[in-house]
């Protein structure tokens, strides 16, 4: 691939988990070199720069590492809008300050938007979590980044958050502190009690609940036995661990590979539900975004559970994901 060792350019130190962060917020300038993000070059504008700084601000090792070594708190861009991921620029500014406050362009009125959290945290695998805003300035928090109090303060400066809500067990560990730090509500299903036995909401059983005004919550078992599709306004599908838009199939993927529970529960999952879900962004926790017209998206999930119904149980294998 043509990697660049610059002994004082942007570099990936050897924390990397090859979590996948780096490459969805830095396409082109960090990349999969054996096994472990990598710097493919350097930056050649003030464009591609920000592109970096955001991904050395989203790492959960804090692997991505610019030239002089030292992250800027001035150059962290979370919460970062969805019109800007891939593009870098963003809404943030200092991070000591708490003030982010973008939106995203492409929401009509009436319906909400979504930031992307950053500051993905090592105990969560590195997994993604987003803000969902919703029409009356309130926002919930769909898995959570990093726990610090200045990192929620900074989430929660464009609105009061009043739900947090879990997809899954492995994304549980920061749940409880976001939810009392903001005063909030913690929502998990039943499968996964146990890793937030004091959850404030329970959701139960395999039919969708709504839990507020365009908010609809898909129980989905499979990758593990409580995981939870979050769908808002027929728009967003925050899909936790349950599947994930894949460079390089190009397509929505199951990560059969790290299926905790049961591929087979899984496959019923989409079965039950493909053809019901309705959204235009995929908004996975683990692997890229993507943004596709509703009829496209339904027609590629009837086609991910026609595969996933094919597939034979397996042994975990991080290694084997096709990102």
């Amino acid at each position: 691939m043509g990697t660049e060792h610059v002994e004082h350019g942007w570099r990936v130190d050897g924390r990397c988990t090859n979590c996948d962060v780096a490459r969805q917020l830095a396409p082109g300038l960090v990349g999969e070199v054996a096994g472990r993000s990598a710097v493919l070059r350097q930056p050649r504008d003030a464009a591609e720069t920000a592109r970096l700084h955001a991904a050395a601000h989203a790492c959960p090792t804090r692997s991505v590492r610019p030239p002089d070594g030292r992250t800027d708190p001035a150059r962290d861009p979370f919460p970062m809008p969805l019109d800007d991921i891939g593009t870098g620029t963003g809404s943030g500014t200092d991070s000591e300050s708490g003030s982010g406050t973008g939106t995203d362009s492409e929401s009509g009125s009436g319906s909400g938007s979504v930031l992307l959290c950053g500051h993905n945290s090592p105990h969560t695998a590195g997994a993604n979590s987003y803000l969902l805003r919703r029409p009356d300035g309130t926002s919930m928090m769909i898995d959570t980044p990093r726990w610090s109090p200045a990192l929620a303060a900074r989430y929660e400066a464009p609105g009061p958050v009043t739900d947090v809500l879990l997809t899954h067990r492995d994304h549980a560990v920061h749940g409880r502190r976001y939810a009392d730090g903001f005063g909030a509500r913690l929502w998990i299903h039943e499968g996964d009690l146990d890793a937030a036995p004091d959850a404030d909401r329970v959701l139960r059983g395999t039919e969708p609940a709504g839990i507020a005004d365009g908010v609809l919550a898909v129980p989905f078992p499979g990758h593990t036995r409580g995981s939870v599709l979050y769908l808002a306004d027929e728009r967003y599908c925050f899909s936790g661990d349950s599947f994930y838009w894949s460079r390089t199939t190009s397509d929505i993927e199951v990560a059969e590979s790290v299926t905790w529970y049961s591929i087979r529960e899984l496959a019923a999952s989409l079965a039950r539900t493909a053809g019901r879900l309705r959204f235009e962004w995929l908004l996975p926790g683990h692997g890229d975004r993507r943004h596709l017209p509703h009829e496209e998206m339904t027609a590629r999930l009837g086609n991910l559970a026609t595969r996933t119904h094919e597939l034979p149980p397996r042994a975990v294998d991080f290694t084997a994901v096709r990102w």
